[in-house]
């Protein structure tokens, strides 16, 4: 008889901090929380979220991502990166890689570059 494998089921969490956007009333929160809900693709199809990936949004403008299945990091970043074009955003917002687990979305420093340029 054959050796039975068990498959290890690979949790993560991924958190993406929009608070100083969403503070300032350029980012809605809640459409780039729908936006996810639409857009992420589980087993090659969209709407097909299920118990495998859960999708959240906390009072101070974080949205966590909880996914059971193996799941990319660099896919969100692509997600929030397509939201913020969308949008018209992309031009005033980039998104941060804070730690293993967090992305953060902050403004361009234009004050800086403009400061560079008179010099």
């Amino acid at each position: 008889m054959a050796p039975v494998k068990t498959t290890t089921v690979k949790k993560s969490k991924f958190v993406i901090d929009c608070s100083a956007p969403a503070n300032d009333k350029i980012f809605d929160a809640a459409a780039f929380e729908k936006f996810l809900h639409d857009r992420v693709k589980v087993e090659g199809r969209t709407n097909n979220l299920g118990e495998s990936v859960v999708i959240s949004r906390t009072a101070d403008n974080k949205i966590t991502v909880v996914a059971n299945i193996a799941f990319s990091k660099r896919y969100l970043k692509y997600l929030t990166k397509k939201f913020l074009k969308k949008n018209q955003i992309r031009d005033w917002l980039r998104v941060i890689a804070t730690d293993k687990q967090t992305f953060e979305l902050r403004y361009f420093n234009i004050a800086n570059d403009e400061a560079d340029e008179d010099e």
